[in-house]
């Protein structure tokens, strides 16, 4: 299988989250790719999110090894859509996140097929995981008895030489300011919405320091941080506002809780300000001594020719809804830059490497069955 013609056609496909014909379009091209393999093949649909792809050898749904990602990707410019290969890199939207590992796991599957390995095996991929996951969440619950001993990820993109032990935990939190309206020019006649939100965050900030470029990183990342995603208030320049709102966007360690997280803020609110969880999740964190992953580890080093190192991240993984249910998730990408931006672009020889990783570890774990 030419799995750069996979990864070209994939690129040229305008899958941005919410097009409903192109998603439908790339559904429909990796249904065809991957039935030539002889595998079952299910678009799964819902009325209240965007369908999902499921590709799987067995009818038992506690499968061996499960591959997980998505296909939707980000807005661009037209010229992005069209694949452009220089000096050994795919440029394009969506060649790091991740259609070249949507092309991996098609290569995968055919590879399990082909070689009758004795592994439960399959892929998932959902349309909408740049705008909160809520296919795949649609999938899981019509799937309730849906498990795997081991997801593989490669949805962690940017370098190959590194294995991800942690993510962290994303919480989306809601502030919403009540105040009084009155004249700009008499603000001791009113409350002023926006002024109570400024307060509350300022007492956050005294929980929660912030950093930029300007502050630098702190000196260990692998802590707890939150940024002003949104901001709304007010709607005249001469009234004072009585109402406003602030989407904040928290990352917590496995240190933390939600639970503790709801104590810090009941302390931060000033007069006339609540708030509400929006979103929240589970931090993912893998045992850096597992058998299974160190196995995997050993595998990638030999092929790499290099030692591989674990690192922690601040993003978020789709792989923790099945992490929840009991997966040890190894979390492994190839190198690129310009993930959602002008210059995306993946080292064309780790798309091949992660896939030659994945299917000597296939191999791996059907010997010892």
């Amino acid at each position: 299988m030419e799995i750069l013609e996979i990864i070209k056609d994939l690129i040229s496909i305008k899958s941005v989250t919410g097009n409903a014909d192109e998603i439908e379009k790339c559904l429909n091209y990796i249904r065809q790719k991957t039935l030539k393999s002889g595998a079952d093949v299910i678009i799964s649909r819902d009325e209240k999110a965007s369908p999902v792809i499921f590709a799987k050898n067995t009818d038992d749904m506690h499968f061996d090894v499960l591959i997980l990602g998505h296909i939707d990707v980000v807005p661009a410019k037209d010229e992005m859509f069209i694949p452009v290969i220089k000096d050994g890199k795919i440029y394009g939207r969506g060649a790091l996140d991740m259609k070249s590992f949507a092309a991996v796991a098609i290569k995968s599957m055919h590879y399990v097929m082909e070689n009758k390995l004795n592994l439960k095996f399959g892929f998932i991929l959902s349309t909408d995981e740049e705008q909160g996951s809520a296919s795949l969440e649609a999938f899981l619950k019509k799937y309730p008895d849906l498990k795997a001993d081991i997801v593989l990820d490669n949805d962690v993109g940017g370098d190959i030489t590194k294995i991800v032990a942690r993510c962290k935990n994303p919480i989306y939190v809601r502030l919403t300011a009540k105040g009084k309206s009155a004249h700009g020019s008499t603000p001791w006649e009113g409350i002023d919405a926006n002024e109570q939100l400024f307060l509350t965050w300022q007492n956050i900030r005294k929980l929660y320091p912030a950093y930029s470029l300007d502050t630098k990183a702190p000196e260990n990342t692998w802590t707890d941080t939150v940024h002003f995603a949104i901001i709304q208030g007010g709607h005249t320049s001469n009234i004072i506002a009585d109402e406003a709102s602030a989407l904040l966007d928290f990352r917590l360690t496995e240190k933390s809780s939600l639970e503790g997280l709801k104590q810090n803020l009941e302390k931060c609110m000033a007069k006339g300000v609540t708030f509400e969880i929006e979103l929240s999740s589970i931090p993912v964190v893998v045992d850096e001594k597992n058998d299974v992953l160190l196995a995997y580890k050993a595998l990638a080093e030999d092929i790499l020719g290099q030692k591989i190192s674990f690192e922690y991240i601040g993003g978020a993984t789709d792989s923790r809804a099945l992490y929840e249910r009991g997966a040890m998730v190894v979390m492994h990408s190839g190198t690129g830059e310009g993930m959602h931006a002008d210059g995306e672009y993946v080292v064309f020889k780790s798309v091949e490497q992660i896939s030659d990783i994945q299917t000597k570890f296939l191999s791996l774990l059907a010997a010892k069955k």
